[in-house]
């Protein structure tokens, strides 16, 4: 593997073309600190040679000011160098994660359908806060030290070439040990980044999974394999740590190898009078190996900062690079629709050998309220997939009023169609915000309006704070009928032209179920309805029922029409629901 990509390394640079002053400025303050960085050794050495050992009063307190003056200097761009490192950094990590939450946001819901929730996570967060880290303790650190090493090489060489060499000399040693490391340390934080998007996948999907753990006393189980994952995270980290326990003994011991040969030598060329050596290079020379070195072993380091920011900017640009997003190639803002919705032989499967939907052939007539029914995997909620453009189907056309849903641009589509699920989705916000998702167009006069029209206002009413009640995560804090109404409630406020109910009646408890169905006529009243469900009880005044059977429309009509097929698919569903029903009442009521 290699050690460094220069092709990802380009890539990552793209980035900084918006802040071009910025990245120019750090450059800067870098190099005014390798030279202030350089000349406080060599003001010492003037310092000792010129004045204190001749014993020179005059011009001694200037000296000692200049390398005060020297000092501060240095500290003023290093803390600038510092900051505007930083500040790079983060602003170039806050457009790609921006970048990226955009593109995450127009994936086909396929994407989502294997992709780990928890492995996302790690991209969008712990991922891209590695980013800014080449920046902030990679890149510039980097040229800062490479700087300060180069400066420090030419005044040392000025100053005393003999000693120079012995530095030279041990160069290419402590190199060799540092392309070494970072070979192997690429590959220990590719193993560290892989186990922390494990982790983070198990954890996340527990941790929202918990009841069923709970309920099924799993609890053991999960432990174990916790211990497992986390175990593996700890080897991989064990790793790093080992390299870094090998490589950082190496350089120092070089160093002070290198010190001591320098303190060795040098001191026999003073005793021996050497015209080129003086005492005040042994002191500069002592100064200028722990402000070289001192670089060259942090490299490394700071080379590892950058090897983990390269390696999470690869796996977040594999997201980004990922072509799993619906192709929008409408460019027709679709006009308010009157609701004729037409599929004309229709054929999709989720896998490309595995169909759902054959050769579908489906009317719903403007304002017709039509009810899709059939056993669990006959492709109903994959009809209302593909309406809404989750997923393209494979042949065939969808159209709305004569015209193919794929002229029409995303946004334009899928704000004129309204979908209410069985299991509703609600952020941890207010009841308010749930139910606007933020939208500052729809003033809470409309929201409470709407919610007495539905049939919501009462209940909302009863919570603490009423509108502004926060919900906590998903809902927890309301049941599933009253979360049902909050979805009713953000469907009907949207005024779709067309409205989708997918079992969205199915899973109500009975003190509001009377309310639920209240909604259900106010929510459908005047619009394309497609209503999906289980129950059979809640399609009868359909105008028309659909029944699908293994992705094929095997019987059409309203529920009298269907009841009196006596072979018929539908009836044989209503007929099985109907006695499991009363079989039920008898148990309850004998």
């Amino acid at each position: 593997m290699k050690a460094f990509d220069t092709r990802l390394f380009k890539r990552i640079l793209e980035y900084t073309k918006p802040y071009k002053w910025r990245y120019n400025s750090v450059i800067a303050w870098a190099i005014l600190l390798s030279i202030f960085a350089a000349l406080r050794p060599y003001l010492l050495k003037d310092i000792i040679d010129d004045y204190v050992i001749p014993k020179k009063v005059n011009g001694f307190i200037i000296m000692t000011i200049i390398m005060g003056i020297t000092l501060f200097l240095e500290v003023l761009a290093q803390f600038y160098f510092v900051y505007w490192a930083n500040v790079l950094g983060q602003d170039i990590v806050k457009d790609i994660r921006i970048k990226l939450f955009k593109h995450l946001t127009s994936f086909k819901i396929s994407y989502y359908d294997h992709e780990p929730v928890g492995k996302l996570i790690t991209r969008s967060v712990s991922d891209i806060e590695a980013i800014a880290r080449i920046f902030s303790q990679g890149l510039f650190m980097i040229i800062s030290d490479l700087l300060k090493m180069v400066v420090i090489l030419g005044f040392m060489l000025y100053m005393n070439w003999k000693l120079t060499m012995i530095v030279v000399a041990a160069m290419p040693i402590l190199i060799y040990a540092t392309r070494i490391f970072q070979v192997k340390m690429k590959d220990a934080f590719e193993e560290v980044r892989n186990q922390v998007a494990n982790m983070n996948t198990f954890v996340q999907e527990r941790v929202s999974g918990m009841k069923i753990v709970q309920l099924f006393t799993r609890e053991e189980t999960e432990y174990k394999k916790f211990k497992e994952i986390n175990n593996l995270h700890r080897k991989a980290w064990v790793k790093n740590v080992w390299y870094n326990s090998i490589f950082f003994p190496i350089a120092d011991i070089i160093s002070a190898l290198t010190l001591s040969l320098i303190i060795y030598f040098g001191s026999i060329l003073v005793l021996k009078r050497d015209p080129v050596t003086e005492l005040g290079d042994l002191m500069a020379f002592n100064m200028y190996i722990a402000i070289f070195f001192t670089p060259l072993r942090q490299i490394a380091d700071k080379f590892n900062e950058m090897q983990m920011g390269m390696i999470a900017a690869n796996r977040v640009f594999e997201v980004l690079d990922s072509e799993k997003h619906i192709e929008s190639n409408g460019t027709q803002m679709a006009p308010k629709f009157e609701g004729k919705i037409n599929f004309e032989n229709v054929t999709f499967g989720y896998k490309p050998d595995e169909e759902v939907l054959k050769s579908i052939n489906l009317s719903v007539h403007k304002g017709e309220t039509i009810a899709i029914v059939g056993a669990t995997g006959a492709g109903k909620s994959t009809i209302i997939n593909l309406l809404n453009r989750f997923y393209d189907i494979k042949s065939g056309a969808i159209s709305i009023d004569d015209k193919n849903i794929q002229n029409f641009t995303l946004d334009s589509l899928r704000k004129q169609i309204a979908v209410v699920l069985q299991d509703v989705f609600l952020f941890a916000d207010t009841i308010h915000n749930n139910i606007t998702l933020n939208n500052e167009s729809i003033s809470r006069e409309e929201v409470i309006k709407a919610a007495k029209e539905i049939g919501a206002h009462d209940f909302i009413m009863s919570l603490p704070e009423n509108y502004d009640y926060n919900v906590k995560e998903r809902g927890n804090m309301l049941s599933s009928g009253q979360r049902q109404l909050i979805a009713f409630l953000r469907a009907y406020l949207s005024n779709p032209s067309i409205l989708i109910l997918d079992e969205a009646t199915s899973s109500i408890d009975a003190y509001l179920e009377e309310m639920i169905q209240k909604a259900t006529v106010t929510l459908t009243k005047n619009r394309t309805s497609i209503v999906i469900a289980h129950r059979l009880a809640t399609v009868i005044n359909a105008d028309k029922i659909v029944v699908l059977d293994k992705g094929i429309v095997v019987e059409e009509g309203n529920h009298q029409n269907l009841l009196q097929k006596e072979e018929g698919y539908y009836r044989k569903l209503y007929e099985a629901q109907f006695i499991n029903h009363e079989e039920e009442e008898e148990e309850i009521n004998p």
